[in-house]
Parts: structure tokens; C-alpha cells; sequence
């Protein structure tokens, strides 16, 4: 079985933090490869400047074109919105029955997971890896023998925090790869 880690997000735009992440917990949660899932809709966060779904898939293989093991996903935009994890999960086994399937969240998800659809059965079926986000601790709540806990180095780069520097005519050079800067400023995106 190929030990897969499906790391979601809106990736609007991926940065090095997300690459940095994949890349620790890749080795830390002992996965032979990382999926980033590239969402096409959260249904827990508001879209109003959310990029197309093809602008950010292309933007995420670009930026990871030269990593190992760690590929960008397009599977969930292929499903019914809103994308819920449970479902996406399940499809996957079914399309994929030769790898097992680790979900990868953030300590902020973590701490409202009892309201994500379907979360007892996400912690019965699946291995969940939560991560810190901003500094934080995760909430080592109800940890069943699905989850663990991964200490990895956070480096304090958001999207927003990008989109914002874009607006303000300030470099995002050193916060995302030179490939997906590039494309950023030749198409005028986030102005």
C-alpha cells in the first residue's frame, strides 16, 4: 500500500510555507507521498476572493514541478460542491484501493473537528496528522488511535498576507516560488 497524505487547502495562492509543510510531514508522518488537494470550495470559509480552480491548480504544479513525491490534486474538483472531506475520502479509496489514505489538518481545523462532516467516521476509517498552525498547540482533545500529533517547523506566511502585499505593490518574492511569483505578476492576478 502507498501511504498518501491528502493536505487540502484553498492554495489561493500556494507559498512556501504549504511546500515547507508537505515536505516535514511527508517524512515525519512516514508517507510516501503528499497529495495537495486543491479545493474548489470550503465550505467553512467565504470565496470572495477566491481564484479560479484551474489558475490555482496551476499555480500549485508549478510551484511544486521540481519536489519529490509531493504532487498537486485536482481529484476534488471533479466531485459534488460543496467538497466535504468525508466524501472526497471515501471516492479516493474507491478510485485508489492500492493506497491508504492520511488526512493532514491544521491545529485550527483540529480543534473544530466534532463539526466537520462526518468526523467519527473520518477517525474510524482514516489516519488524521494534525499539524501546528501560527504558533499555536494543538488541542489534544478526545485523540483517538487514528491521530497524531506532529510537531513541524511552521514558517509565519499566509495567503492572505500575500494577496495584501500584492495590493500594496510590496514583494512576495521570498514568500512564494520564483515560478508562481512570476506567473502572478505576468498575469496581473490578486491587484
Amino acid at each position: 500500500m502507498i501511504k498518501t497524505g491528502i493536505f487540502g487547502g484553498s492554495f489561493n495562492p500556494i507559498h512556501n510555507g504549504h511546500i515547507s509543510l508537505a515536505r516535514q510531514l511527508k517524512e515525519k508522518a512516514g508517507l510516501d507521498e503528499v497529495w495537495l488537494m486543491v479545493s474548489p470550495q470550503n465550505p467553512m470559509k467565504q470565496q470572495a476572493d477566491l481564484l479560479s480552480d484551474e489558475i490555482r491548480l496551476q499555480m500549485a504544479r508549478m510551484a511544486l514541478e521540481h519536489e519529490t513525491g509531493i504532487m498537486a490534486s485536482d481529484y476534488e474538483m471533479h466531485l459534488p460542491k460543496p467538497s466535504y472531506t468525508w466524501i472526497t475520502l471515501q471516492a479516493l479509496s474507491r478510485d485508489y484501493p492500492d493506497r491508504q489514505f492520511v488526512l493532514m489538518i491544521g491545529g485550527d481545523n483540529w480543534a473544530i473537528f466534532d463539526r466537520w462532516y462526518h468526523a467519527n467516521d473520518i477517525l474510524q476509517h482514516y489516519q488524521v496528522v494534525v499539524y501546528p498552525r501560527r504558533n499555536e498547540q494543538p488541542v489534544k482533545k478526545d485523540l483517538s488511535a487514528t491521530v497524531t500529533m506532529v510537531q513541524a517547523e511552521f514558517l509565519d506566511i499566509s495567503s492572505t498576507e500575500i494577496r495584501q502585499r500584492i495590493r500594496e505593490g510590496r514583494s512576495i518574492q521570498k514568500l512564494v516560488p520564483p515560478s508562481v511569483a512570476t506567473f502572478i505578476k505576468q498575469e496581473g492576478l490578486y491587484v
